[in-house]
């Protein structure tokens, strides 16, 4: 089973170069242009079958900071998202992938992260599942309240979209969880590499599909995401510091905020929009896995309370 620890830990490499080969080969990738909403459900379903109903059920007993967790990723990034789409001097389409970024939820890859970092997992996956159970609602109104003034956004497709990708596997993978038996540990080992394959796959076909628009929008849209990604990062460890959470539940916090779900955003954005709506999900997550998991890496070897 040491392959796919390997793949869970070097999923900001995996992720570097998949998007490469998106870039610079994208036929290896465009074969995934009528499965990329697939392989996303594969890592909402993967989420399900690793959710640990007793390590939930004590963190539930939390409420108040799941709910500040949760109003904070809600907030911050759809924030960030609508300035970067405002100040940026983009096009339509370019300004509504950054307001599509910000209004993602949490994913699992930022529940591999937490758990690589050492951080409070079971706080990061009752986010996730959270954000997760409320983004049909939530996403397609934030993305069509904020992003309607740069493109006509339409709220039941993206909630329909969201709902049989997100949630319903989400459920799946709970109930089966329970139907496991003794296939469950090993099960649980293999779940977090399939995620994060899947989400290597999604982000390198985004890449690959919008390859010569890459190249072409410069500077502005890689600085953007750097900048909205950076950001979330610090407003997230600077609420977290005045939320009186410990250090754990700092680092987690963190990385919850600063890694948005750009993989739905990539997969709403392909499905619903035109193609360059993508790009700054596809960026942003290529970008959000790198920097979580090598910030990540340090802070655990240093074993300090995290700063914003």
């Amino acid at each position: 089973m040491i392959i796919f620890r390997l793949i869970t830990s070097y999923l900001a490499v995996l992720t570097l170069l998949g998007a490469t080969v998106g870039y610079f080969w994208p036929p290896v990738m465009l074969i995934f242009k009528d499965v990329f909403l697939w392989l996303f459900a594969a890592t909402m379903f993967a989420l399900g079958i690793v959710l640990q109903p007793l390590e939930l059920k004590q963190t539930l007993r939390e409420p108040k900071a799941i709910a500040l967790g949760v109003l904070t990723q809600y907030s911050v990034m759809p924030i960030l998202g609508l300035a970067a789409a405002y100040f940026g001097g983009l096009s339509p389409e370019l300004a509504l992938g950054f307001v599509i970024v910000g209004c993602a939820p949490g994913a699992m890859a930022s529940n591999v992260i937490v758990y690589l970092a050492g951080g409070a997992l079971a706080f990061s996956i009752a986010l996730t599942t959270l954000a997760t159970v409320l983004s049909p609602v939530l996403t397609p109104l934030l993305v069509q309240q904020l992003g309607g003034a740069f493109m006509p956004v339409e709220f039941l497709p993206l909630m329909k979209t969201i709902l049989l990708t997100v949630l319903l596997p989400l459920v799946l993978g709970m109930l089966a969880r329970r139907q496991l038996g003794r296939w469950l540990a090993p099960v649980e080992e293999i779940a977090p590499a399939i995620a994060a394959v899947a989400i290597v796959i999604i982000c390198s076909y985004a890449v690959a599909a919008n390859h010569n628009r890459i190249a072409e929008v410069g500077s502005t849209v890689i600085m953007l995401v750097i900048l909205v990604n950076g950001l979330g990062y610090l407003i997230g460890g600077l609420l977290a510091r005045i939320y009186r959470f410990d250090r754990k539940h700092q680092l987690t916090l963190v990385i919850e905020i600063g890694m948005q779900n750009a993989g739905l955003g990539v997969a709403l954005a392909l499905k619903h929009f035109p193609p360059e709506t993508a790009i700054p999900g596809a960026l942003f997550a290529v970008w959000c896995i790198v920097t979580a998991a090598g910030a990540s890496s340090w802070y655990r070897s240093r074993q300090q309370p995290i700063s914003a």
